[in-house]
């Protein structure tokens, strides 16, 4: 992983070059100040205050250059990406003001995954200096945990399946001296039966499991995550077609969240208890693969019809989730790429929010616009229950029609979810179709820091 450490640091007036930012509508004003050299530059150039583009100005000596900034009016993390990809080797500090949020963009903007390229790009550090030097900590944190859902989501499936993803996470419980403890097996089978009857086709070597960490102080609130970790999803006997395989060695996105900010939360030694909760699977074909048709047994007691063998998140989501309100904790959140409905709904973007609590959902909209991490939150819409109806079971997984996908889906967790438990789902897509600046095109935090935030508000203070 990248290590963000030496990309930036307390600016202490060290030599650096300096860094103007210039908006659009500012732009004229702004270059009638600089000298000719300049202006013939920005000129050549054809620099305009763009947001994203960048130019680099001369100096009085070849070694005095300093860089303007194009910027968007409402800034955000993104402002200094782009050139920070890009701008030679050497420190940089604000001509006027502080980073702010936009250092997040400065670290990631340098993150690369080349774990499968013989010859990594080799690019030399830009590093920020900033004089806000209390949250430098903070930024790193961040950038370190979104760059772990980048790199596991980014990973081929065959070098990540459920026992590489348990290993993920207890490197995480290691670090903090978090408890750390996997159920596999007839373990498995007997307390999470429907997290079991989705995995058991895979290979032994990918075999299904239920990774747990716990950590902090029991006296503390105990807040209970929850992710989605199918490492490969074939569909099962319900096959994708060769289209809808292409990306799914992402289906564990929502686990990577998960781990991602349970190592945010331990690293801020935040007052909590946490318990972090990941089925981890591969749904495969095989002679023993469970079947349309077939009819599970949950962790809770519900017995699940099975409608098609592809809509194989929720059911391990709802084993884990049963488990989670077991223990009654303070709040609950769940990260899954669960339905192809909320990209066509919402795209890429923006993750699907459902919440059974009105402030948990006020405050995760509010940390969401705070932090330029959007989310879009759908209704739990319970009319819609009579489309999870099942003839000869409890519930189906799976309805027909192809109406509010999404929706029924969240209604299908709702079912394991205690009513008396705050609770919230985030349907997210962990990937990025189209690069942007300090956005590479590939696996991708999406929800992960406006979760972060709700959580520092709310425990914090």
């Amino acid at each position: 992983m990248t290590d963000f450490t030496s990309l930036i640091t307390a600016d202490r007036g060290q030599p650096a070059r300096s860094l103007s930012l210039v908006g659009k509508a500012d732009f004229a004003e702004w270059l009638n100040r600089q000298p000719p050299r300049a202006r013939a530059a920005v000129e050549a150039a054809r620099f305009e205050g763009k947001a994203d583009t960048f130019v680099i100005l001369p100096g009085e000596t070849a070694e005095e250059w300093s860089v303007a900034i194009g910027v968007d009016p409402a800034g955000g993390p993104w402002t200094l990406a782009a050139a920070a990809a890009k701008l030679p080797e050497g420190s940089y500090r604000l001509a006027d003001g502080v980073p702010g949020d936009a250092a997040l963009g400065w670290l990631l903007a340098q993150h690369r995954f080349d774990r499968y390229r013989e010859s990594p790009e080799l690019l030399g550090p830009r590093v920020l200096l900033t004089s806000e030097p209390a949250r430098i900590e903070q930024m790193l944190r961040l950038a370190h945990a979104t760059a772990l859902v980048r790199d596991l989501v980014d990973t081929g499936a065959g070098d990540l399946g459920p026992a590489e993803l348990a290993a993920a996470a207890k490197a995480v419980a290691d670090k903090h001296g978090a408890r750390f403890s996997v159920v596999q097996g007839d373990a498995l089978l007997e307390a999470y039966p429907m997290v079991h009857a989705v995995g058991r086709a895979a290979s032994k070597a990918r075999s299904p499991r239920l990774i747990e960490i716990e950590w902090g102080n029991p006296a503390h609130p105990r807040i209970a995550l929850v992710g989605k970790g199918v490492c490969f999803d074939s569909g099962g006997l319900d096959i994708k077609p060769a289209a809808g395989m292409l990306l799914m060695k992402k289906d564990m996105g929502g686990a990577a969240h998960a781990i991602a900010l349970a190592g945010l939360i331990m690293d801020a030694r935040l007052p909590v208890h946490l318990h972090l909760l990941v089925p981890a699977v591969e749904n495969a074909i095989s002679a023993d693969a469970f079947r349309p048709g077939d009819i599970l047994k949950s962790r809770k007691g519900l017995h699940v019809e099975i409608g098609n063998t592809d809509a194989e998140g929720r059911l391990i989501l709802g084993d884990a989730l049963a488990r989670a309100c077991e223990l009654q904790p303070a709040l609950l959140l769940d990260f899954a790429t669960l339905t192809g409905a909320a990209r066509v709904a919402l795209g890429p973007d923006l993750p699907a929010l459902f919440a059974n609590d009105e402030a948990l959902a006020a405050e995760l909209a509010e940390a969401a616009t705070q932090v330029s991490d959007p989310v879009w939150r759908l209704p739990l819409w319970q009319p819609y229950n009579e489309m999870l109806k099942s003839d000869v079971a409890d519930i189906n997984n799976a309805p027909g029609g192809g109406f509010a996908g999404t929706i029924t889906a969240a209604l299908f967790l709702e079912r394991f979810v205690e009513s008396s438990v705050p609770w919230a789902h985030f349907d997210t897509f962990a990937w990025r179709p189209t690069a942007k600046p300090g956005r590479p095109k590939g696996g991708d935090a999406l929800g992960l820091r406006a979760a972060w935030e709700m959580l520092q508000r709310r425990f914090a203070g």
